[in-house]
């Protein structure tokens, strides 16, 4: 869903809903923080740009586990 955002072919209301519904208790600690700061962003939305580092971290971070 990241990478699809990231390509303009979700929206930052599609994208939250679907990290609403991730079980965070499957992912590792630095995961589960990631998610839930891209979370944090995506409910007081800010620029595109500001957005899009924040999805690129947590990208790397579910990536690399």
């Amino acid at each position: 869903m990241l990478s699809h955002w990231l390509a303009r072919h979700v929206d930052d209301a599609e994208l939250l809903r679907a990290l609403e519904r991730v079980p965070r208790d499957e992912l590792a600690p630095d995961q589960a923080d990631a998610v839930e700061e891209l979370v944090a962003e995506l409910r007081a939305p800010k620029g595109r740009g500001e957005l899009e580092m924040v999805v690129r971290e947590t990208l790397e971070a579910l990536a690399l586990g």
